[in-house]
């Protein structure tokens, strides 16, 4: 099964090649997202970041015009 995106992600923050990590953000939502992969890239991990209260942290997004 194939997904398709409607709406691209945007990169924050990358650090390192091989094992890497990644912050994105929901071009659409605001939401933050912490990308994990380890090796050459056969595990991968995806997870919401949240604020001290469990909140998922959200960037303010410019409104389309």
């Amino acid at each position: 099964m194939s997904a398709t995106f409607q709406r691209a992600p945007r990169e924050t923050y990358s650090q390192g090649v091989t094992n890497c990590h990644r912050i994105i953000v929901d071009t659409e939502t605001g939401v933050n997202y912490l990308i994990v992969s380890e090796g050459s890239m056969s595990s991968r991990g995806v997870t919401v970041l949240v604020d001290q209260d469990g909140k998922p942290l959200i960037t303010p997004m410019k409104p389309k015009e």
